[in-house]
């Protein structure tokens, strides 16, 4: 297939920089797919930013009130608009984007939407989605001041980016309750997604959550699509497979991952393989000690059994022996309304290891009832509770 050829990181960089710089001066229709937003947030947007718009699903409708939200590859803003108004004025949003163009945009915009609502909770970050540490802005402050002309200065660079992430870190640890993307990650090269994943788990506060909406294929794209940098650029070549975008969230850490959305009908076609948008949802807080509380859950059905992420099998009606992790986790989005939660008779204040290495097994309705005396209910009461 002719095409420019995609070799390294810098490349793809470079070559998507350069298409949505020309997309955010004029609109490029093959950079979006058909996306519904909630008109009533569309109403505060100018329409210049909702015109150079490009995206392929709307992960702000899993945004909440008071969140501080983080949108990886924000180009003209608008997902961050639209969030800054779910938000309110109690929380924050936080976008990052590379390409010169489109943060002009957005932060031109930025004031236009404040004044709108009546208070300011947008700011945009000049960086790479695969490095939330590196400021791009106070780097380019540094080097205005400190030219690289030679190897030396090279070295002095690299150590003032390792500095800059250390002292000066664009995206802290621990600090954001939401990641969203819209049709960005995709653009990432395949050498940095692993980099990407990390990141974003880093920053995500613990009970976080990650939305994030994107193009991805239903088989490998060969080598030959992904040397095409207008296919890269485009969404198409660097797209992970379905299921790797699964997996590769579970190796960063993440659990409760899900595929919330799934668009039946392919949004390109390229030598026989599907590219359509889906939305993954996942999460971050299954990490911690497990003790021993004397809590079950009952899995509801309607399967005989299903497996979480940590090969713990919950068999459909029975009262299943879990840690007190395990039992909080559970009690929260998204595995709430599949199960029943039985807290103990007596609590546990003890902080007892879990015997079976947080394995799950049958819990034992009287280890639930340990200490509550064995009383029979008064037979007289029986019309009454019916």
């Amino acid at each position: 297939m002719d095409g420019l050829q995609v070799e390294t990181n810098a490349d793809v960089r470079a070559d998507v920089q350069e298409r949505y710089a020309a997309g955010a001066n004029e609109r490029e229709e093959l950079l979006c797919c058909p996306v519904d937003y909630d008109p009533q947030y569309l109403k505060m947007i100018p329409e210049e930013v909702l015109e150079r718009d490009y995206g392929c699903g709307d992960p702000s409708r899993y945004v909440r009130e008071g969140d501080v939200v983080l949108d990886l590859g924000s180009g003209g803003g608008k997902i961050c608009f639209i969030a800054s108004q779910i938000v309110g004025p109690k929380g924050k949003v936080i976008g990052v984007d590379m390409t010169d163009d489109m943060l002009e945009l957005a932060r031109r915009t930025a004031p236009v939407i404040a004044e709108r609502t009546g208070y300011a909770n947008v700011e945009f970050k000049r960086g790479h989605i695969e490095d939330l540490k590196t400021d791009l802005d106070e780097l380019n402050k540094w080097l205005a001041a400190n030219p690289v002309t030679d190897a030396a200065g090279m070295e002095r660079m690299e150590e003032e980016i390792l500095r800059m992430g250390k002292e000066m870190t664009m995206i802290p640890d621990n600090s954001v309750d939401v990641i969203v993307s819209n049709c960005v990650l995709n653009l990432v090269s395949d050498s940095k997604k692993k980099q990407m994943f990390a990141e974003m788990f880093r920053v995500l506060k613990v009970g976080g959550r990650v939305a994030v909406s994107d193009i991805v294929s239903d088989e490998d794209s060969p080598e030959s699509l992904k040397q095409d940098a207008r296919l890269w650029s485009g969404c198409i070549s660097g797209a992970l497979r379905e299921d790797e975008f699964c997996t590769d969230l579970e190796k960063a850490g993440f659990h409760g991952i899900h595929i919330d959305k799934f668009e039946y009908e392919p949004w390109q076609i390229v030598e026989g393989i599907e590219y359509r948008s889906a939305t993954y949802l996942a999460y971050k807080g299954k990490h911690g000690p497990c003790y021993e509380k004397n809590q079950a859950v009952i899995y509801k059905g309607p399967f005989r059994q299903i497996q979480d992420d940590d090969n713990h099998t919950f068999m459909r009606g029975e009262r299943s022996a879990v840690c007190e992790k395990t039992f909080n986790l559970l009690k929260q989005e998204p595995y709430a309304d599949l199960f029943y939660f039985i807290e103990p008779a007596t609590e546990v204040t003890e902080q007892i290891d879990f015997e079976t290495g947080c394995a799950v097994r049958r819990r034992d309705p009287q280890e639930t009832k340990l200490g509550k005396a064995k009383i029979t209910s008064d037979p007289s009461q029986r019309d009454s509770c019916c």
